[in-house]
């Protein structure tokens, strides 16, 4: 009797072995996958928005836009067809959030710089101070990567509308004018059919993991 337990003692383990690896393979494969939900605007404070959006519940998408980048060209929703990526509202003498955010941005380049699916989308609040020549000194002093990053600048109230109806990033400010804008720190995560997956809060480095977090969660819903 022991002698025939030796004998299959190897099958035994070896099947014991490959019993625990299905169980395994079974229970990962039953686990929900996580999902990024898909904001809309009545996910957002209506600070943040035009009031002709605030009801908006399903089908919100980025606008088509054309601005002029860091190096005097032409930047299109075409060159972020097909892509994911992560935007802002900033302006270059911002002397309080920015410098906080546009590091936290650099991480973000550093951490997906060989990833060509994500890209980064930087919009200038003051349009009149940050010409081409100033974004693209201050690109040089931040490391911005041009193919990986863009600064943006041209008219305002295109800018102020992608940022109020697009985005939902900014307040209204106008005390100067109709198209004043306040940015906040909000980093926003779009994705290849341009709608919002993320919000995050540009100031903080935490958040930032939980941004890279969540592009991972992104990039692997589109390998399925």
């Amino acid at each position: 009797m022991i002698s025939f337990f030796s004998k299959y003692k190897a099958f035994g383990i070896v099947l014991f072995v490959l019993s625990c690896i299905i169980i395994y393979l079974f229970y990962n494969a039953l686990q929900p996958k996580k999902l990024l939900r898909i904001y809309q605007p009545a996910d957002f404070n209506s600070e943040l928005m035009d009031s002709t959006i605030t009801h908006v519940k399903k089908y919100h998408t980025i606008a088509d836009f054309s601005l002029i980048n860091q190096n005097g060209d032409t930047i299109t929703q075409e060159d972020y067809k097909n892509k994911i990526y992560i935007a802002d509202f900033f302006f270059t003498t911002c002397p309080t959030i920015c410098p906080q955010m546009t590091k936290n941005m650099a991480f973000i380049q550093e951490q997906t710089k060989n990833d060509p699916e994500i890209l980064l989308l930087s919009h200038s609040v003051t349009p009149e101070i940050d010409s081409v020549p100033q974004l693209k000194k201050y690109a040089l002093e931040k490391g911005v990567l041009d193919e990986k990053w863009n600064l943006l600048t041209g008219d305002k109230k295109q800018i102020y509308e992608l940022a109020r109806k697009s985005y939902l990033a900014v307040k209204s400010d106008g005390d100067g004018g109709p198209y004043d804008m306040i940015h906040t720190e909000n980093f926003i995560l779009v994705d290849k059919e341009r709608r919002i997956r993320g919000a995050y809060n540009g100031t903080s480095k935490e958040e930032m993991n939980r941004l890279l977090q969540d592009l991972e969660v992104l990039r692997l819903s589109y390998l399925n």
